[in-house]
C-alpha cells in the first residue's frame, strides 16, 4: 500500500481503515488481512472501524495499559444493573491471571523466549480525541486477546524488556 497522508486535522486511524477497505481480500477463503501496527496506532479504535472484515491487527501496546476482562456473569436472581467490566489488568503488575496460552522457545540470539496471552480483554473508552463523536450512548466494548513477549537476553547480553501486543 502507498502512504496516505491525512489533511490538516485528519484522522490517520480512519484513513488507515480506508486504505484497508479497499485493498480487501482478493479472493473469498484467502487468509485474513494481517497488519502489524506500530504503538503510535489507535489499535482498538482500527478493530472498531475494520469490524466485520477479515483482518487481524496485532499493534505494540504502551508497557503501563490497562484493561479488563469481561464481567462475570450475573448472580441468578440478582437486581440491579450488570456491571460494564470485570477485574483489571495491569500490564505493569506481574500479579497476573494464569495466561489462556504459553509458548517457550529455545531461540540461539535471544535465550528463552516466552510468548503469553489472554482471551477477551478490552480497554475502557472514554468520550475525548478519536472516541469524541462517537454517538449517543454507550461506547462499545471491544475484546482483543493480550500477548506478552520476553526473550531472556538481548544481544550482547542486554536485559530486554517485554513487548506487549
Amino acid at each position: 500500500m502507498d502512504a496516505v497522508r491525512p489533511g490538516a486535522g485528519g484522522d490517520e486511524t480512519a484513513v488507515t481503515a480506508a486504505q484497508l477497505r479497499e485493498a480487501g481480500q482478493v479472493r473469498d477463503g484467502d487468509l485474513a488481512v494481517l497488519m502489524v501496527l506500530g504503538a503510535g496506532y489507535g489499535v482498538t479504535r482500527l478493530a472498531f472501524l475494520l469490524a466485520g472484515l477479515p483482518v487481524e491487527l496485532p499493534g505494540r501496546m504502551r508497557s503501563e495499559r490497562v484493561l479488563y476482562f469481561p464481567p462475570p456473569p450475573q448472580p441468578p436472581g440478582k437486581a440491579g444493573r450488570k456491571p460494564g467490566r470485570g477485574a483489571e489488568f495491569k500490564s505493569e503488575d506481574t500479579t497476573w491471571p494464569v495466561p489462556a496460552h504459553t509458548t517457550t522457545s529455545a531461540t540461539s540470539r535471544y535465550g528463552q523466549a516466552v510468548a503469553r496471552s489472554w482471551d477477551r480483554l478490552h480497554p475502557l473508552l472514554s468520550r475525548r480525541s478519536a472516541w469524541a463523536d462517537h454517538p449517543a450512548g454507550g461506547l462499545p466494548v471491544i475484546p482483543g486477546t493480550v500477548i506478552r513477549l520476553q526473550a531472556g537476553h538481548l544481544p550482547g547480553d542486554r536485559d530486554p524488556k517485554p513487548v506487549w501486543l
